[in-house]
């Protein structure tokens, strides 16, 4: 039997070799002023087999600050340093798309300028403390988006998706996932809102579909991805009916005509959810029409078989992609894999970074 992870996929305009994709994985190598660094892109260009790469969440805004050395895309310099990453990575015959994002309340006064409080879509804090500069801290109460600033927010979005272009990404893939500000948007446990981005599913959706919108305008519908956590109860994301809430938002993306919706599968125990069969994909695959990619814990016979069981069209591997940057080659030849070594994921510099072997 053929296998299909290795077949060609036509993704809008782009023809992708294989349907392995590399997932966005936060490393913290970002050098100062959120800049992406030359190291950045040695990184990048070692995995450039993947069919698609999906570049770490890069900020939209200074406000959206939640982690140490990580890239921004709201600069002409931080443009200019992607460019060093789309640049190295086309020259290996790659392609690339950026994930944006805004982390809302996940974030602190240590983060932010001048001390102010992170934005959210409510002033409820998650219970629980975040790494900031001076170390483990409580997490705050942040600051609700009044009505009026949220088409500001907005224009963020699409100023993002503008200077990705400028950069050289094929395209960009929007973070409304794993308890971030799109997300907390969505789930009512973090959205108690009064006015029409809150309450009801379908003003909490509103603020989403207003991104995305946005960013298709901006950058195109081929160029246009969204990304999802149906399943996430990190960082106190909670939802009185999270299938409901998710099957209605994604219903309402087949309304778009964009490049992909990739979900992310559990992570945690999902006895709350019974309906997903411990299977976001597979759930969530009745409810949308477009591509898909689906994410999380997959082995090459489990993508293997998402594929051939028309569950996905694409597999993103996120923590193989680490210590494996000829994934694809390695995966075709089915050879074992180098084990990533947590310690190094976010320490900086070389080293679990760009030095791990190939074949």
């Amino acid at each position: 039997m053929t296998q299909k992870l290795f077949t060609p996929y036509q993704l809008g305009d782009l023809t992708l070799p294989n349907r392995v994709v590399m997932a966005p994985l936060t490393r913290r190598r970002a050098g100062k002023d959120f800049i992406p660094s030359r190291l950045m892109a040695s990184y990048y260009a070692q995995r450039a087999s993947a069919g698609l790469i999906i570049a770490e969440a890069s900020m939209i805004h200074r406000t959206g600050l939640g982690y140490s050395d990580i890239p921004g895309i709201y600069t002409n310099n931080q443009v200019e340093g992607w460019k060093w990453v789309t640049g190295a990575v086309r020259d290996k015959g790659g392609r690339i798309f950026l994930q944006i994002w805004h982390v809302g309340r996940y974030s602190h006064t240590l983060f932010q300028e001048n001390g102010a409080l992170p934005l959210s879509s409510s002033a409820i804090k998650i219970d629980g403390v975040i790494n900031t500069p001076d170390g483990y801290k409580e997490c705050i109460v942040p600051r609700a988006l009044s009505t009026d600033e949220i088409p500001r927010v907005v224009e963020w979005y699409s100023n993002a998706a503008r200077n990705a272009l400028k950069a050289g990404f094929d395209g960009v893939e929007i973070h409304g996932a794993n308890s971030y500000l799109i997300d907390q948007f969505l789930q009512d446990g973090s959205n108690d809102r009064t006015d029409q981005y809150g309450g009801v599913i379908e003003n909490r959706v509103r603020f989403g579909l207003e991104v995305l919108e946005a960013v298709i305008s901006e950058a195109g519908g081929n160029r246009t991805g969204i990304r999802l956590s149906p399943s996430n109860i990190k960082n106190s994301m909670t939802d009185s009916n999270p299938v409901g809430t998710f099957t209605y938002m994604i219903e309402r993306l087949n309304d778009f005509n964009f490049a992909y919706l990739h979900l992310v599968e559990p992570t945690l125990p999902v006895d709350h959810l019974p309906q997903y069969k411990k299977e976001v994909a597979q759930y969530f695959r009745q409810f949308y029409n477009g591509t898909l990619i689906s994410c999380g814990g997959y082995t090459l016979d489990k993508a293997e078989n998402a594929l051939q069981e028309k569950q996905a069209d694409l597999i993103a591997f996120g923590v193989p992609y680490i210590s494996n940057p000829d994934l694809v080659e390695r995966f075709i030849q089915r050879v074992a894999l180098n084990e990533a070594d947590p310690a190094t994921f976010y320490t900086g510099g070389e080293k679990g970074y760009i030095d791990y072997p190939v074949l």
